[in-house]
């Protein structure tokens, strides 16, 4: 089962250990997420795989994803999500 599959493990998942990806994260899975199309929910499941000091990276713009994919999930949530 993937989390795409399962809400509240996606929202499990997205409890991440730095304050500033969860303000990011939990309102995007609650506003946006479900209206994504079945790819672009599997390029922010592999998103939510990545590691919580490269996640920080790329979402306070320190760096860019090399990834296309997850960097332009990254884009498409910082739009979505006001802070």
């Amino acid at each position: 089962m993937t989390l795409t599959d399962n809400k509240p493990r996606l929202r499990w998942a997205c409890r991440r250990g730095m304050l500033e990806l969860d303000v990011l994260f939990m309102p995007f899975v609650e506003e946006a997420y479900d209206d994504l199309s079945i790819e672009n929910k599997a390029i922010f499941e592999r998103l939510l795989a990545c590691q919580d000091p490269e996640l920080f990276a790329w979402f306070m713009g320190h760096e860019a994803c090399e990834d296309k994919d997850l960097n332009a999930m990254v884009q498409f949530i910082l739009q979505r999500v006001k802070v």
